[in-house]
């Protein structure tokens, strides 16, 4: 499984960004594709992640209700729409996939990351 994070960027308080994940490889559907991020000097943290078993969806505390992520199978893509950003959310974001079973996909080992796309959230 290879995967591609793109849409990063520097944006003000309060703006939007997209952030996508191209995935490619075999059997795509089955796996949960999950965003997590990490700041300089902070552990990383699990965004969200979309389920491939049953499209569940999980998101962690700090961007709920403000983040949303997406699937399309068909095009083997992720988005993750981030909106009213803050400073707090600047950090490098990762695209991650794993076969793995379970009810929170934040919670799995994943396997497979992507490069990371670097979001700066300033003024």
């Amino acid at each position: 499984v290879q995967l591609q994070a793109s849409g990063g960027g520097l944006v003000q308080p309060g703006g939007s960004l997209t952030l996508s994940c191209a995935a490619s490889g075999y059997g795509l559907v089955y796996y949960a594709i999950g965003w997590f991020r990490q700041a300089p000097g902070k552990e990383r943290e699990g965004v969200s992640c979309i389920k491939g078993s049953d499209g569940n969806i999980y998101y962690g505390d700090s961007v709920k209700g403000r983040f949303t992520i997406s699937r399309d199978n068909a095009k083997n893509t992720v988005t993750l729409q981030m909106n009213n950003l803050k400073p707090e959310d600047t950090a490098i974001y990762y695209c991650t996939a794993d076969g793995g079973y379970g009810t929170n996909c934040l919670h799995y080992q994943y396997e497979f990351w992507g490069q990371g796309t670097q979001v700066t959230v300033s003024s």
